[in-house]
C-alpha cells in the first residue's frame, strides 16, 4: 500500500470516528494545514520531473477531493447534531401557562379594546374591518365630503405614492368611518357594525399623535332615532368607565357625515388630584356623534327614505388615558419599557 493509500485510510477512518466539531477541525488542520500532510506533499512535488508532477499530483489531489469532501459532510453533520441537541435542551412548551415571575403586562390599549369590544357585542353590535391604505372615494366622497374639503388638504391627509385608480388617490385613512360604507355595500339593514382600527393625521403633541386609534360605532334600522343613540351613548359611557351615576350632554356641531351631528360631554370632578367621572359640574369632551346622513346611506347603497342610522366615533388612546390617568397620548408608541410597567395590567388578572 502506497504512502498516499495509507494517508486516505487514516484520514476517513479518523472522520468517521469523530464526533466532536473541535476534533475534526484538528484532522483538518493536521491535514490541509501550513504543515499539513498533503501540504506537504505537494510542496514534495518541486524536486520532480514534469510527467512526475502530473502523475502523482493528480493521485494527490484526488486523495485530497475526497479527504475534503468527507470532511465537509462531517462538518455539516456533526453541527445538525449539535443543534439538535441544544434545541432539546433549550426546548419550551408553549401551551404549558407562563409562570407569573417572568412578568410582562398587557398594554392599556389592548385592554381597553377589549372592553370596547365586550360591550358593543353585549348590545348586539358586529365587529367590522377595513383596510388602513384607503381611497379618495371611500375616505371622502362617501362621507359627504366634497372636494374642496379642507379635511383633504396635504398638511392634514397622509397621502402615499401609489398610483391613483378610479377612487382617486391613496392615503392613510383619516378615521374609521370609510369601514361603515364598506360594511353597508356588503350586507342589507338592518345591521349594527362597530370598527376598531389605525387612523393616521398629520398633527402630533401630548394630546395628539400622527397615528391613533379609534372605535366607530353605526346602526341603521326602520325607526332609528336621535333618543336611541342618546340612549346607547350614555350607557356605553357607563359601562366603559364603571360610572353608574354618569351624566352625558349633547352640544350641536356639524360633521359632513352626519345630520344633526353633536359633541358628547360627560360629568366630571377632581377628587385628590384625579379626574372621577359621574360626579360634579365640571364638562369633558369624549367625542362625536350624530344621524348618519342620508347622502352616506345612498353611498351605501342604503335607501334614506326606508332607513335611518347613528354613529359616533371615540379615540380609543383617550379613552385608556382618562379611564387609567395616562398624561401623554405620545407615551402609546414610544415603547418605554418603565412606561409598560406603570401602566400595563396583568395577563392573568386583567
Amino acid at each position: 500500500m502506497s504512502e498516499l493509500d495509507k494517508l486516505l485510510a487514516s484520514c476517513l477512518y479518523e472522520i468517521a470516528s469523530c464526533d466532536d466539531l473541535k476534533k475534526l477541525d484538528q484532522i483538518k488542520n493536521a491535514v490541509f494545514g501550513k504543515n499539513g500532510k498533503i501540504t506537504e506533499m505537494l510542496k514534495a512535488l518541486k524536486g520532480l520531473s514534469d510527467v512526475e508532477k502530473r502523475e502523482i499530483g493528480a493521485k494527490i489531489n484526488a486523495v485530497k477531493d475526497t479527504v475534503n469532501s468527507r470532511l465537509n459532510a462531517k462538518f455539516v453533520e456533526l453541527e445538525i447534531a449539535l443543534q439538535e441537541k441544544k434545541l432539546a435542551s433549550e426546548f419550551i412548551d408553549v401551551t404549558m401557562p407562563t409562570p407569573l415571575h417572568r412578568g410582562g403586562t398587557i398594554h392599556p390599549l389592548t385592554k381597553v379594546m377589549e372592553e370596547v369590544s365586550d360591550i358593543m357585542v353585549s348590545y348586539g353590535f358586529v365587529l367590522a374591518d377595513g383596510p388602513d391604505i384607503e381611497s379618495e372615494y371611500y375616505n371622502f366622497t362617501t362621507l359627504n365630503m366634497p372636494d374642496h374639503h379642507p379635511a383633504r388638504t396635504m398638511h392634514d391627509t397622509f397621502y402615499t405614492n401609489m398610483c391613483a385608480d378610479e377612487h382617486g388617490r391613496k392615503l392613510l385613512r383619516t378615521h374609521t368611518s370609510p369601514v361603515q360604507t364598506h360594511a353597508m355595500l356588503t350586507h342589507k339593514p338592518p345591521f349594527r357594525f362597530f370598527a376598531m382600527g389605525r387612523v393616521f393625521r398629520s398633527d402630533y403633541d401630548a394630546t395628539h399623535t400622527p397615528m391613533f386609534n379609534q372605535v366607530e360605532c353605526i346602526m341603521v334600522d326602520k325607526d332609528v332615532s336621535f333618543a336611541n343613540l342618546k340612549w346607547f351613548i350614555a350607557n356605553f359611557l357607563k359601562k366603559f368607565f364603571a360610572a353608574p351615576n354618569l351624566s352625558v350632554r349633547f352640544r350641536p356641531s356639524f360633521f359632513p357625515f352626519t345630520e344633526p351631528s353633536a359633541e358628547v360631554d360627560m360629568n366630571y370632578e377632581i377628587k385628590d388630584g384625579k379626574m372621577v367621572f359621574g360626579s360634579g359640574d365640571k364638562w369633558l369632551e369624549i367625542g362625536g356623534a350624530g344621524m348618519v346622513h342620508p347622502n352616506v346611506l345612498k353611498y351605501g347603497n342604503v335607501d334614506p327614505d326606508i332607513y335611518q342610522g347613528f354613529a359616533f366615533g371615540f379615540g380609543l388612546e383617550r379613552m385608556a388615558s382618562l379611564k387609567y390617568g395616562v398624561p401623554d397620548l405620545r407615551n402609546y408608541f414610544e415603547s418605554n419599557e418603565r412606561w409598560r410597567n406603570k401602566f400595563g395590567f396583568s395577563y392573568v388578572t386583567r
